[in-house]
């Protein structure tokens, strides 16, 4: 991840471990959005075209998703990336407490951001329905708004992440 979200965003062990991990997560948080949506939109599990389309989609790319995972890694990194290291007792190695920490945070995050209907329905505008969305740009956009809404946040041009203040 080229990009910083703040200006003391350098902790490059966490970002290495958070990228070692990129693609798995990615293909879990598919499947969170696809249950999501069958849930509310298919409670009954009935087949039709569409929700086999949606049930039997496998990823080939995950590209269309990379911009929301490097904006919730740093959103992490925002939250937890404190660049000291402490002592680990157990013999682990840092990148793996990081990668072990990071994965579950993940999970976490992303359960509550399925909630969100517009969230889970733009997961799977950027990868089932990919071919036929023409506005990947404002479906990333969505997805974003909804993420930095829910941590209240909001990206600054100069500054990077700053807390939301709300009046």
């Amino acid at each position: 991840m080229v990009r910083k979200f703040f200006p003391h965003d350098k902790n490059y062990l966490l970002e290495g471990a958070q990228l070692r991990v990129r693609d798995r997560l990615l293909t879990r948080l598919i499947d969170k959005a696809v249950a999501t949506y069958q849930r509310e939109h298919n409670p009954l599990g009935l087949n039709d075209a569409f929700s086999e389309r949606i049930a039997n989609y496998y990823p080939t790319t995950l590209e269309a998703l990379y911009p929301f995972y490097d904006t919730l890694a740093g959103v992490y990194r925002f939250k937890y990336g404190d660049n000291q290291l402490a002592f680990l007792w157990d013999g682990r190695d840092h990148s793996d407490k990081y990668e072990e920490d990071w994965t579950s945070t993940f999970e976490e995050w992303t359960g509550l951001l399925c909630r969100e209907p517009q969230f889970a329905q733009a997961v799977l505008d950027l990868t089932v329905f990919l071919p036929q969305n023409t506005t990947l740009h404002l479906t990333a956009a969505r997805m974003e708004a909804v993420m930095l809404g829910r941590f209240e946040l909001k990206i600054h041009k100069q500054k990077g992440l700053v807390p939301m203040r709300v009046a």
